[in-house]
């Protein structure tokens, strides 16, 4: 006889369904229950799958769960990250990024005889699944796979694995191949006849060396905020477009008709040239290549964007420079901004934007900044990397 402690009530951290009393089953979802013999009695969010290659491919982790136990779990995973650091607030409902909606993924790929094995790896393992269906990717960047199969199988040579990095931008999809040498003129031909063939944006080799372009008939370009922006190869895209819209609505609800605004990490000017217009926008990034890009379009574009080459972990802005703004816009890496957030909690700005992709740093931060008087008001979760547990948020604080 089941009882309720055999009954599946949340989804952990890592994906695995979790019990009232504790215990932990990979691939289960809330309402699924553990039977004496060790089988699952699927509840109603227990859906079936929609890959073939789920659960083996290491890209997704949650595709048995359907769409309200997925937004569930966004939340608890930041609800969680949040009161393990005494804090709360109010959490909205997630902004799920639909399925084949994927603009940017990185693959591995490897030689098995004669054939070219292409995809993720295993979960767990070093294994790679070579894909023959993607329900995450925009179809232009799975439909970019066979033909890069055909070129692979020239380029690569022995047992060596070689990653692949496609973004999809304005031109098409940008392709950038690490761990091959593709020296001599065959290469040259047949990269440049995969371009041509494929509608390929720009096609770039890195040998160890860093990226060499290859191919590229016309300027690779990202348009943010309505702005074409250089696009670097292989650089920092949202993950999806309505991801990116999703993000960038938040922000601008959070920090309201704010005159003067500071973006930190700011990247190709995702936020910054959003902004831009109304508002005047100093925006400081520590990458130079996405530095370079941001400051060259906004002149273009004649946008009031004041762009800073400056590395906010070595030399965040001081409370002296933030109580010049009306509202600070953030989007750290993983690690969060812990420099950055301690300079913010003694800071007079009247609101903040903490955009992240970390929860748990996220929450660390947070409880920084509000240990310094600011409120948290609310929080938008933002579901880019669907069916895997990766979470994105946009938080609001205010003085």
């Amino acid at each position: 006889m089941m009882s309720d402690a055999d009954l599946i009530v949340r989804i952990a951290g890592r994906g695995e369904g979790v019990t009232s009393d504790g215990r932990y089953r990979a691939l289960t979802a809330p309402g699924d229950q553990l039977c004496a013999d060790g089988s699952i009695m699927r509840g109603p969010h227990h859906q079936s799958p929609p890959c073939r290659h789920f659960p083996r491919c290491g890209g997704c982790q949650l595709q048995h769960l359907d769409d309200a136990s997925y937004a569930g779990f966004i939340v608890d995973r930041i609800a969680g990250a949040l009161t393990a650091q005494g804090l709360a607030t109010a959490i909205r409902p997630p902004l799920l990024s639909p399925a084949y909606s994927r603009r940017r993924a990185t693959f591995h790929a490897e030689r098995l005889g004669k054939q070219i094995l292409l995809g993720f790896s295993e979960a767990g393992s070093h294994q790679l699944i070579d894909i023959a269906e993607c329900v995450i990717l925009d179809r232009a960047l799975f439909a970019t796979l066979r033909p890069l199969r055909r070129l692979l199988a020239g380029l690569i040579t022995g047992k060596r694995r070689v990653e692949i990095t496609l973004s999809l931008i304005d031109q098409g999809v940008d392709v950038l191949i690490s761990g091959v040498d593709a020296a001599g003129l065959e290469a040259a031909e047949a990269i440049s006849a995969f371009g041509a063939a494929n509608g390929i944006a720009r096609l770039s080799i890195d040998n160890g060396l860093g990226p060499e372009t290859r191919w590229e008939p016309v300027g690779a370009t990202i348009v943010l905020g309505e702005v074409p922006v250089g696009f670097p190869t292989a650089a920092f895209l949202q993950a999806t477009a309505d991801g990116e819209a999703a993000l960038v609505a938040s922000v601008k609800e959070a920090i309201g008709p704010s005159a003067l605004v500071a973006d930190l990490f700011a990247g190709l000017g995702t936020f910054a040239l959003a902004l831009a217009g109304p508002a005047k926008v100093y925006a400081a990034e520590a990458g130079r290549d996405a530095h370079f890009a941001l400051k060259a379009a906004a002149g273009l574009a004649q946008r009031p964007v004041f762009a800073e080459h400056r590395d906010l972990y070595r030399r965040p802005l001081t409370v002296a420079e933030l109580d010049r703004f009306d509202a600070i816009v953030l989007d750290p890496p993983r690690a969060g901004a812990r420099e950055q957030a301690e300079a913010l909690a003694g800071s007079k700005a009247p609101v903040i934007a903490y955009v992240s992709c970390n929860p748990g740093t996220f929450a660390r931060d947070a409880k920084t900044i509000c240990e310094g008087g600011y409120l948290l008001d609310w929080i938008q979760p933002v579901g880019q990397f669907r069916w895997s547990t990766h979470v994105e948020l946009v938080a609001r604080f205010s003085r």
